[in-house]
């Protein structure tokens, strides 16, 4: 088992950037496929970017493609989420969340793991 605490969220003026962190305790953290998700008010949970297990691969949903970046630190069980030229439709509150298979890393139904959530709101 897996605890996640995310920090790093606030508000920000559009095109600004922010990084989110996501702590985890517990289980090894390396054992576990990374994932950040958002939802905003009124919607769906989306897949934003996931990571594997030593960091090698990472995906991104196609509008946050050359914006943000995903990175982990397994020494510091630690997985970020560095967002860039923010848009103001990107208010959402951020969850990472944990996995320990690949497949279908942008489903959150797959997701066992999550953390409270981290609000991120950008101002036009």
């Amino acid at each position: 088992q897996v605890q996640l605490v995310e920090s790093g969220g606030g508000l920000v003026q559009a095109g600004g950037s922010l990084r989110l962190s996501c702590a985890a305790s517990g289980r090894t953290f390396s054992s576990y496929v990374m994932g950040w998700f958002r939802q905003a008010l009124g919607k769906e949970r989306e897949f934003v970017a996931a990571i594997s297990w030593g960091g090698g691969s990472t995906y991104y949903t196609d509008s946050v493609k050359g914006r943000f970046t995903i990175s982990r630190d397994n020494a510091k069980n630690t997985v970020y989420l560095q967002m860039n030229s923010l848009k103001p439709e990107e208010t959402a509150v951020y969850y990472c969340a944990a996995k320990e298979l690949l497949n279908n890393y942008y489903s959150p139904a797959l997701y066992g793991y999550w953390g409270q959530g981290a609000q991120v709101t950008v101002s036009s």
